[in-house]
């Protein structure tokens, strides 16, 4: 063999060495790079004793993002001044339904104190079921107070589901209703995937259906062998660590990433959250595409 011809099969072999080695590189870049936020209710029972303490737990876990449902007793100035000591932010501030409504300033202003960007409301009171004609009141509600806060405040509101919007209803579901009905200049959405699985919708699907209405997401997993129902209720022990439970997380998290959601926070309700919240990080920084 010529020499030349060998030197141009080496070539080869080690131009196809090198492409096979940047594919394994891209084959093995992780599937959720960076640390996900956490929500304060998952830590509830804590803040309520302590709150600079908590945050500094949290903080050593690597989580940075917050989002806060409650001021745990203090103000929202406090509670600023002591995420922004440990580098800490709030990018989401969860409010009751009624707070909305009828404290709407009042929220925008705590909100804006906080640092957040988004207002979010995971609870529409209703007695059950929850009916389409609740929701078409509910979405003309949240196009009215969603404008009040994008343009007097530039803050944008997210609806957070819970279950019970999934039942089959007409040509559709609630949601579907309370999707068509609100501007999405002004509503928003935020995906827990827990409370989108367990009344039977595909959280997966409803990301591709939705796109960039889906702001913000839950990270949550559902314990394997419980069913669900439309309550929008279950034992807050069927909350599992990521990757546990019956959800398929890979699929909803590229999903999630081809609609764009913006922030993504843990959110485990359990009694097991020492163990669960860093097993549940340690499995997202597992994931690779």
């Amino acid at each position: 063999m010529k020499l030349s011809s060998l030197f141009a099969q080496t070539l080869l072999l080690l131009a196809g060495a090198c492409f096979g080695a940047d594919r394994g590189r891209a084959e093995a870049a992780p599937l959720f790079p960076g640390v996900p936020g956490m929500v304060s209710f998952t830590y509830r029972e804590e803040f309520k004793k302590d709150v600079p303490g908590t945050l500094d737990a949290i903080k050593a876990l690597g989580v940075r993002d917050m989002e806060f449902s409650n001021l745990f007793g203090t103000t929202a100035a406090d509670l600023r001044r002591m995420l922004d000591a440990r580098g800490m932010v709030c990018s989401s501030f969860g409010v009751t339904y009624d707070d909305l409504i009828k404290k709407t300033e009042e929220v925008a202003k705590n909100a804006g104190t906080l640092g957040a960007k988004f207002v979010r409301v995971a609870w529409i009171p209703h007695k059950p079921p929850f009916t389409l004609e609740l929701a078409h009141k509910t979405a003309a509600e949240f196009n009215r107070v969603g404008k009040q806060l994008r343009e007097q405040h530039g803050l944008t509101f997210c609806y957070h589901n819970h279950g019970y919007e999934f039942a089959p209803q007409g040509a559709g579901t609630p949601f579907d209703v309370l999707m068509a009905e609100t501007r999405p200049s002004d509503v928003s959405f935020e995906l827990d995937i827990l409370w989108a699985a367990f009344p039977g919708a595909n959280p997966a699907g409803l990301l591709e259906k939705y796109g960039t209405r889906f702001q913000l997401l839950h990270l949550k997993d559902l314990k394997r062998g419980v069913k669900g129902d439309l309550s929008g209720k279950t034992d807050v022990d069927n909350d599992v660590a990521l990757g546990t439970g019956q959800l398929d997380l890979p699929a909803i998290l590229k999903a999630a990433k081809r609609a764009g959601v913006q922030h993504y926070y843990i959110e485990d309700e359990s009694s097991h959250t020492a163990k669960q919240v860093p097993q549940s990080i340690a499995y997202l920084k597992s994931l690779t595409n």
